[in-house]
This record gives structure tokens, C-alpha cells and sequence, in this order.
């Protein structure tokens, strides 16, 4: 390695360091993600409302299978809580659902969206409302419950642009309307609703950033959730833990090293030296030799190929007089027999004398090649019992493995 070598890999090695320092003491981003894992303390996770309910109720209980899963055993009676982005379930598992509400217990889901089969149940759709000011699409809505004991007296609000997601349809005489959204100028929507069904009832809630870590963070929004949740006091609660957008365990090895900002950009800092030690040390110092492999002969696997084109496109009257053409081939090369220059009457007993079958057997096998090429509507039978006449043949003679 030459002088001028080393001092440019040198150079380089110092600003790739430089780099990395810079990088490591960035200030951490912020992960804006929508999580509502109760593990998670970003800003949209919900670890503190987590928390500060189990402390309350520390009956509370993880359900860390699906839903369908847990109903299928002999489920606890209660309130079965969903928190996420969106939650979508599918008919069978939203029926038993239902039936598990319909018993006397009670469902809560927070969400965005919830499924078009739930809805459709329900009579229930929402949409999302966004301000307009100066060309912009704001959204920093402000939330509060109905009820005169437990609404605030100023509305909770949020101090980051999340989605305004309200009801735009509901029965207005079966459903309680129990807290309502403002994304702006005073123009109220709905977005909590209480759903009577069978002996239990249905909790419907469209803002489920009201949970997360940063809203309750804000002044007196933590008293929305305390209010909100007096809804379900006194009840089992039966947290879903398995349809959340963020991981409730962390299943890479590597956590907790990249999740350290120091110690990750360490670890990228190797992983590019060893990589710049391959292409600069760790090629060979010869020129490698190639390897020219003959060519392959692939009549086999092509023959084979195209069989089963034949047969996936169900043409076995064409298979069959391809596998004719070939028998007679086969009669010219190996028997020196071209049978079409022999008289009809006389087919049967040269070709049995010449390839060893009896008259009777051979007679059989020019009958049914005969038959089979006057019938243009062969089926997978015909085709497999003329191909088995043929082998047949062929092996009596002792040259069926020949090519």
C-alpha cells in the first residue's frame, strides 16, 4: 500500500468518524408514530393511561391473543377495551363479539375507523374534519364529554395536529350521544356514542389520541380520560393487547443497542469499517480463475415442461398423438419397422415377431392407437391407458430405458 494510499484512507476514515460523532449528538427526533401499545412512552403510546388505570383498577387484565381466541374459552364478563388507529375486525370474529356484548357485558373501542362489517351492524359511519385556514388543512381538535357532571369546563385540547375522525351517521333515538369534537370555530361533532345491544352496550370513541402519553401531558386534559372512563368503573376490564400498530414486546436482539443512540451509530461505525476492510484488504491479490461449467444437456426437464403444459391445458388427444408419433419412432430406430409400409393385414404379425410380444397383445395395442386416433375427445383415462399399452410394449421388447 502505497504513502499517498494510506493517508487518503486516513483522511477518510477521520471524516467518516467526524460524521458519526456529529450524528450521535443529534438531538433524538421525535417519534410521532401512532403506537398505543401500553409499553410505549413516545407521544402517541400509552404508557402513562395505562399506568394510572391499572393503578386505579388493578383488576385490569392484558388480553394478548385475538379477540376470536379469547371468546372461544370461557371469556371473564366485563368491558373488552380496544385502543388503536384503526380496528378492523372480520364477521365471524365481530359476531362473537357482539354475542359476548349481547350477554350483558360491554365493548369499548377507541379508533379511527371501525370496520365496515361493525359499522354496517351498528348503522354507524364517520369521517374526518379538517380546518381551513389560508390555504392549510388544520387539525388540532378539542374534545369534552355531554354529561353536565363530567364535562370540563374548558374543552381538552390537543397541541399537535392529530385527525378530527367524527360521526356522520347514527340513530339519534337508539343511540346516546356521550362526547363531542370541535376541530374548530365552534362547529361541534360527535365522536363518543353509547350503542345499546342486546343486554350490553357498545362504547364507540373516534378520537383515541385522547389516550396517548402527549394528550394527557397537556394541563387539565388527564381529567377528560379520569371522566371518560367513569364509564366502565366497577367493571372487569379486559385491555386488547394484540391489535395495536405498536409492538407490545421487542423482538429484535439488537433493542437495546439501537436504541441507544451512542451505541447504535458505534455499531454503524464498525459495520462500515468492516465493510471498507473488505473492498480495500479483503479481495484477492490474484485475479480468480472462472469456473466454465459445460453446458447441460435440458431435452429432460424441456420434454417435461412441456408435458405438463399439455396437462394443466387438458390437451391429452394431443399428448396422446404425440406419444404415438413417438412409439413409431420408436419402431423405426429400434426394430427397423416403419409400420405404415407394411399392409394393414399384416401389421399385427410383423410387429409382434419383430418385438417379441404375442399377436393377441400386439393386436390389442394397434386397436386401441387406432381407436384413440378416431376419437379427437380423448380423456385423462384414455390417454393414461394408451401411455400404458405403449410401456408395456416397450418393455417386453427390453429397450423401454433406451434414448
Amino acid at each position: 500500500m502505497s504513502k499517498t494510499y494510506k493517508i487518503a484512507l486516513g483522511v477518510f476514515f477521520l471524516l467518516l468518524a467526524g460524521l458519526v460523532w456529529l450524528e450521535a449528538n443529534e438531538p433524538e427526533p421525535i417519534n410521532w408514530s401512532e403506537s398505543y401499545s401500553a409499553n410505549d412512552k413516545i407521544p402517541l403510546g400509552t404508557y402513562l393511561f395505562y399506568e394510572n388505570w391499572k393503578n386505579q383498577d388493578p383488576s385490569i387484565r392484558k388480553i394478548e391473543v385475538p379477540p376470536y381466541e379469547y371468546l372461544e374459552k370461557q371469556p371473564d364478563s366485563g368491558t373488552y377495551f380496544f385502543l388503536n388507529n384503526v380496528v378492523n375486525f372480520d364477521k365471524s370474529e365481530m359476531e362473537q363479539l357482539l354475542s359476548w356484548v349481547a350477554n350483558g357485558n360491554q365493548l369499548m373501542i377507541s379508533s379511527h375507523g371501525f370496520g365496515q362489517a361493525l359499522e354496517d351492524t351498528l348503522g354507524i359511519r364517520t369521517a374526518a374534519s379538517y380546518l381551513a385556514e389560508n390555504f392549510e388543512f388544520k387539525s388540532k381538535p378539542q374534545v369534552n364529554l355531554v354529561n353536565p357532571s363530567l364535562a370540563l369546563p374548558e374543552d381538552g385540547f390537543f397541541d399537535y395536529e392529530v385527525s378530527s375522525f367524527y360521526f356522520t351517521k347514527f340513530d339519534t333515538l337508539k343511540h346516546t350521544v356521550l362526547g363531542n369534537l370541535d376541530p374548530g370555530k365552534g362547529r361541534k361533532r360527535v365522536n363518543f356514542l353509547k350503542v345499546p345491544f342486546g343486554k350490553g352496550q357498545v362504547f364507540l370513541h373516534s378520537t383515541p389520541e385522547a389516550f396517548s402519553n402527549f394528550f394527557m401531558l397537556k394541563g387539565e386534559n388527564k381529567i377528560y380520560v379520569e371522566n371518560l372512563l367513569s364509564y366502565f368503573r366497577g367493571k372487569n376490564i379486559l385491555w386488547d393487547a394484540y391489535y395495536k400498530s405498536g409492538k407490545s414486546f421487542y423482538t429484535s436482539p439488537l433493542y437495546i443497542l439501537l436504541n441507544n443512540r451512542s451505541l447504535k451509530w458505534a455499531y454503524y461505525f464498525i459495520l462500515i469499517s468492516a465493510i471498507l476492510f473488505i473492498l480495500f484488504e479483503g479481495k484477492r491479490k490474484q485475479r480468480a480463475i472462472p469456473v466454465k461449467l459445460p453446458l447441460q444437456n435440458r431435452s429432460y426437464e424441456y420434454t417435461q415442461t412441456i408435458g405438463e403444459l399439455f396437462i394443466e391445458d387438458k390437451s391429452f388427444y394431443r399428448l396422446g398423438i404425440n406419444k404415438i408419433k413417438l412409439f413409431m419412432e420408436y419402431l423405426r430406430s429400434h426394430l427397423k419397422l416403419d409400420i405404415s409400409s407394411v399392409n394393414a393385414s399384416d401389421r399385427v404379425k410383423v410387429l409382434a415377431a419383430r418385438s417379441g410380444n404375442s399377436q393377441e397383445d400386439t393386436k390389442e395395442l394397434v386397436e386401441l392407437i387406432n381407436s384413440f386416433q378416431q376419437e379427437k375427445r380423448n380423456d385423462k383415462e384414455a390417454f393414461l391407458k394408451l401411455s400404458r399399452s405403449i410401456n408395456a410394449f416397450k418393455n417386453n421388447y427390453g429397450k423401454s430405458n433406451q434414448r
